[in-house]
């Protein structure tokens, strides 16, 4: 009895261990078979060490291949804690080479950590140095620091990269995922104390580089525009020069200038004793003023140069011709305001052209009032001027404008000859090209294409928008910004042998009584048929400070270089 229940017992617990041993087996089997590639990874990755390749970062070309952004080949050094051998010999050895205290290198090498950086961006020399010491748990990786060839040249529309080579400032932050490129890896095994397994080897994915970026910009043109700048704010002591140089039927920019300008391979340090005055907000804050555009982030009152705008709405609409008589009296009243113009004894009988010669307040007033709040808000409107131009730079700030409900004669009035609202440079260069080209609003920008290292070529596109005026009233606008340069106010800005049209301003900073202005000059050229748009602007000038006297012979200058440059022939007046 007793021994038929042990039996019993015995072959029930070996029916059990079977069983148990079976499921084992299954179970071994799933996890060899479904699931072995997923253990193997996790048992990869717990042995094997990560280090970045750095993608090299596409370079930056103007629109004849000058590169104006390149890298340059420099090295990180790291430490890896468990496969340091002797502590104090790497600390002495990155101490001497790298020129860092004791305690900053100490608390790197002692912290425990997979891959600890103790520097970037070091030279090549000094890296290739280290890595020839071949000194355990120091490791030396290639990598690549932003060069600009030309220094400070469109500093502002270039920006400049941070340590981690990604885009901070300008076309290195619009264009980043066009530049930026794909970092590669090198993954190396250890052991279980972290220690490198040679006999392993290093398995590598390769980088792939960033596309270059072709842009609108000519260095020519550019060192010019800058050059000019440079005399114009030393001259008249200046606070600043914008100068803005463009294609005004399809928006290529060829130059964009922001006097004083900074160093694109030193961008966060600040001219002069001045950094070390500063506490550190404040020192921030002046970097922010140092790497601004003017050209785009800021707003300013465009003076007389906007009443190309009025001009073009008043004639489109119907309300003022070429031929239509005005008297100017030497100011205008509206409701309880005396407009004066600038010439105070008044212009007397004047025919429009005329008017746009002598650039007459009491006439655009005048006009701004024949075609009313609602009309000239319809127009302003639909000459693009209340939405921002889209140009591929960040930041750019919006006109400043009054509403609609809250315009009353006299804000009507003083809009009309460029006072009491605010544009950007660009806004405005945009919007008289729209107005001069045909009739066809155009996107500014510098982007052209990208170009990946098998030379594919990806050709940027950007919006356009017809019928902002007619044709015919873009020809006779032309035709009377050209008088202004040939007989008027503009004479300053005629380039011998060219057709030259435009329209100076000299407006007066808030507030007013101040004694600041800002003198500018709009200028294209030929008149008959234009090519190239350009815009001076000098803030706070000393002494002279008309637009006409000071700003129209900088794009004078300007026209006289680079037409010919352009190819843009003389004209054969017989």
């Amino acid at each position: 009895m007793n021994l038929q229940f042990h039996r019993k017992k015995i072959t029930v617990l070996a029916m059990l261990l079977s069983l148990m041993l079976l499921l084992l087996l299954v179970r071994i089997g799933y996890l060899i078979c479904v699931k072995g590639d997923y253990y193997s990874e996790k048992a990869t990755k717990l042995h094997e060490r990560e280090r970045d390749i750095k993608a090299a970062r596409g370079r930056i070309l103007d629109r004849n291949g000058t590169v104006l952004a390149d890298n340059r080949l420099v090295c990180t050094v790291s430490v890896i804690h468990n496969q340091i051998e002797n502590p104090m010999q790497v600390i002495d050895v990155l101490c001497r080479e790298l020129g860092l205290s004791e305690e900053y290198v100490r608390k790197r090498v002692e912290k425990y950590t997979a891959l600890e950086r103790i520097q970037s961006n070091v030279d090549k020399e000094t890296g290739d140095r280290i890595r020839d010491l071949d000194i355990a748990g120091i490791k030396v990786d290639e990598d690549y620091k932003r060069y600009y060839p030309y220094g400070d040249l469109a500093s502002k529309v270039l920006g400049f990269t941070g340590g981690d080579n990604q885009g901070i400032l300008g076309l290195e932050v619009t264009y980043e995922q066009i530049l930026k490129g794909t970092d590669g890896q090198i993954l190396t095994m250890t052991d279980a104390k972290g220690i490198e397994v040679l006999r392993e080897g290093e398995r590598r994915s390769e980088p792939i580089a960033g596309k270059d970026l072709v842009i609108s910009l000519d260095r020519n043109i550019q060192t010019y525009a800058m050059q000019l700048a440079g005399q114009a704010m030393e001259t008249k002591e200046a606070t600043g020069v914008s100068i803005l140089v463009m294609n005004p039927n399809n928006g290529e920019l060829y130059a964009m200038v922001n006097y004083p300008e900074f160093n694109l391979n030193d961008p966060f340090t600040l001219s002069g004793a001045l950094e070390e005055t500063l506490s550190d907000t404040n020192t921030q804050d002046a970097l922010n003023r140092m790497w601004r555009n003017g050209c785009i982030n800021d707003t300013y009152e465009p003076g007389s140069t906007f009443k190309i705008i009025t001009a073009a709405a008043g004639l489109e609409e119907g309300v003022v011709t070429k031929d239509s008589s005005f008297f100017c009296p030497g100011y205008v009243i509206v409701e309880d305001r005396k407009i004066r113009c600038h010439k105070i004894k008044g212009h007397g009988s004047e025919d429009f052209v005329h008017a746009t010669m002598n650039s007459c307040n009491p006439v655009f007033v005048t006009v701004g009032l024949r075609l009313g709040v609602e009309k000239y808000c319809r127009y302003f409107e639909q000459f693009g001027l209340r939405t921002k131009t889209g140009i591929d730079l960040p930041g750019e700030a919006s006109t400043i404008m009054h509403k609609q409900e809250n315009m009353g004669d006299v804000e009507l009035a003083t809009v009309s000859f460029g006072q009491s609202f605010q544009i950007t440079p660009i806004q405005l260069l945009t919007t008289v090209s729209s107005l001069i080209n045909g009739g066809v609003r155009i996107t500014p920008h510098f982007g052209i294409k990208s170009v990946d290292a098998r030379g594919e070529e990806q050709i940027f596109h950007y919006s356009t928008r017809e019928g902002i005026i007619s044709g015919e009233t873009s020809a006779l606008l032309r035709e009377i910004l050209e008088k202004v340069v040939s007989e008027g106010g503009g004479k300053n800005g005629q380039v011998q042998g060219y057709r030259i049209g435009g329209k100076t301003a000299t407006s007066q900073t808030l507030p007013r009584g101040s004694g600041k202005y800002i003198a500018s000059f709009l200028g294209f050229a030929p008149a008959d048929d234009p090519r190239v748009i350009a815009l001076a602007i000098i803030n706070n000038p000393k002494g002279v400070y008309y637009g006409g006297q000071i700003a129209a012979p900088i794009i004078r200058q300007l026209f006289e270089n680079i037409l010919p440059y352009l190819g843009i022939m003389e004209y054969n007046y017989e």
